[in-house]
């Protein structure tokens, strides 16, 4: 992504996040002055949900802020990753919320406490669900725009509050007119979901800095451009590595026709990285070849078999990488086995036990690939 860009986008963050810092403060006040007053542990509980919503803006903002750090000689792809590990900051944070707050709801259900509503409790609530569905709807078109994860998390976030302070609205309305108190276990009902909300955020981070794989859309977008090259009859093996939202650096295998010299291979490299940086502002920085033989009729025959061969087997998702040296009878393919396989182990081994038998004359080679 360009450096204007990329500042445009920072900026852009910081301003949604310092608006999402400023609503969620003043929430969190209001709430907790009305919450202590009407002895409500369920609005006390809805204010330090926003407190913790304002606070994980601002370590938003902080992230950014970082992240946004030039490349230097110690991380010369930037300071990109360090979004996720600010918001994984942010998850610590509001599953560390859900747990005090269900304690403390698990508290006034051992020995409760009559709440006191009044007409000010019901609309500041009102008020309050109204503000989050609006901060909700901006933070989180925002985010898409920007295709900021955090911003878009907060966004939904914003919403789902909404509906926890509806339910608190709801519960005091029941209150007022059957006396019968639920906000203790409305309490618990909105802990469990703020608990939920710090796992899965935890979870989605965790795998970001794990390595996930990359968007089956966005590889498939990537594979299309590259075999927009005339020569090119299969793109292979993409691999992405993010370091951070906005840099994705990644590696690809091509099949091209076995003729082609070390100039003209030059020259479609460049022309392919310089076509997915344009198209989807990703960094190739690697591109390897897989010669294919265009020339002998008995090789593409002996592929034509194999292929049907391998095919043949259940999990297989794909074969490429097919090479043979008549002279040293080596014979050389890469298969792609499904994850969902019970024992991808097993299989490999069978197809390579087939093949060998059906291609004796030949030492048989096959490495099994990862589904990226």
């Amino acid at each position: 992504m360009a450096n204007n860009e990329t500042k445009t986008r920072e900026s852009v963050i910081v301003r949604t996040s310092v608006i999402g810092v400023a609503a969620n403060v003043l929430l969190a006040g209001f709430k907790a002055a009305v919450g202590l007053l009407s002895n409500s542990i369920a609005i006390v509980l809805d204010a330090v949900n926003n407190l913790s919503d304002a606070l994980s803006s601002i370590i938003t903002i902080i992230g950014t802020r970082l992240a946004g750090r030039k490349p230097d000689k110690k991380h010369p792809l930037g300071y990109g990753r360090i979004e996720y590990l600010s918001a994984m900051i942010v998850a610590a944070i509001v599953l560390y919320a859900g747990i005090t707050a269900l304690v403390e709801s698990v508290k006034k259900i051992i020995t409760p406490e009559a709440a006191d509503y009044s007409t000010l409790t019901l609309i500041v609530l009102a008020a309050a669900i109204v503000v989050k569905l609006v901060l909700g709807r901006y933070v989180k078109s925002v985010g898409k725009k920007v295709d900021s994860g955090a911003l878009v998390a907060s966004g939904s976030d914003a919403t789902f509050d909404a509906v926890l302070s509806l339910s608190v609205l709801l519960s005091a309305v029941i209150y007022l007119l059957w006396h019968i108190s639920l906000e203790a276990y409305v309490g618990v009902l909105i802990s469990a979901f703020i608990i939920k909300a710090g796992i899965e955020m935890l979870l989605e981070q965790t795998n970001e800095l794990l390595g996930k794989r990359a968007d089956r859309e966005l590889l498939s977008e990537i594979r299309a451009t590259i075999c927009e090259e005339d020569v090119v009859s299969g793109a292979y093996d993409l691999i992405l590595h993010s370091y951070g939202p906005d840099l994705l650096v990644g590696s690809v295998h091509v099949e091209i026709p076995d003729t082609m010299n070390a100039e003209e291979i030059d020259l479609m490299e460049h022309r392919i990285v310089d076509r997915v940086f344009e198209k989807h502002g990703v960094i190739l920085t690697g591109i390897s070849i897989y010669a294919v033989n265009t020339q002998d009729d008995a090789v593409k025959a002996l592929r034509s078999d194999v292929m049907k061969l391998v095919s043949a087997h259940e999990g297989v998702l794909q074969m490429h990488g097919f090479r043979v040296d008549q002279e040293r009878k080596l014979l050389h393919l890469d298969v792609i086995l499904d994850f969902a396989l019970e024992d991808r182990e097993a299989v490999y081994e069978q197809i390579r036990k087939e093949l060998q038998e059906a291609y004796p004359d030949y030492d048989v080679t096959i490495t099994m690939d990862i589904d990226v």
